[in-house]
């Protein structure tokens, strides 16, 4: 599975407009006729030209129905909000370094907890009977975590969103500290590292 990822990466950066082609040529198959296709099992929209090339895509599918996650809160609201495809769902992830700019008063927003009862127990819709739950159902949708004990172990018992307000709440911590430390060392001591691993980003290292 990772080898085939890498490849579709390396095919899109070396060859967006290729990508695009190839794309287009495989949802004008019948099959994808007013079918769900869910861009992404993994990854995300890394760029600007990328996600532009995908809305391309899906005005040019009209009778196929596309819906993603995302974590890139900032490039959605620029890029696809103002003026959506009709056939384009999608659905904000919490766990990423944009977090703060999700309001779940007003956004569809995914968050992953610990298990189901989790979720029932804040009132939030699971989406676990079916993926396309995240788009259609409730505005607030809960992901169960994936039953690998690691993942748990780490997950301890939060929400993503929670696990992420903790690595934020580090960061800007070590940010200040930082600070502290180039205030009274000279510029060529050692500086604190700024940098603190996104939920997303452990899991993918273990």
């Amino acid at each position: 599975m990772q080898a085939k990822h890498r490849a579709n990466l390396t095919f899109v950066l070396d060859d967006l407009a290729g990508r695009e082609s190839s794309m287009l040529t495989e949802l004008s198959a019948a099959k994808f006729h007013g079918a769900w296709v869910r861009i992404h099992d993994s990854g995300d929209f890394f760029s600007d030209p990328y996600l532009l090339a995908w809305l391309r895509i899906c005005h040019a599918r009209p009778g196929v129905n596309f819906y993603a996650y995302t974590k890139e809160v900032d490039r959605f609201r620029r890029l696809v909000e103002p003026n959506p495809p009709a056939n384009f769902l999608w659905v904000s992830s919490y766990g990423g370094t944009q977090d703060a700019a999700l309001n779940p008063g007003v956004d569809r927003v995914a968050d992953v907890f610990p298990d189901a009862q989790a979720i029932a127990s804040t009132g939030w819709a699971s989406q676990e009977a079916s993926d396309l739950l995240a788009v259609l159902g409730p505005r607030l949708a809960g992901v169960p975590a994936n039953r690998i004990p690691a993942h748990l172990k780490r997950l301890a018992g939060r929400r993503f969103s929670e696990w992420q307000a903790e690595v934020d709440a580090e960061r800007t911590a070590r940010r200040h500290l930082r600070l502290a430390v180039d205030n009274t060392l000279p510029a060529t001591e050692p500086r604190t590292p700024d940098h603190v691993q996104t939920p997303i980003e452990q899991q993918e290292a273990a």
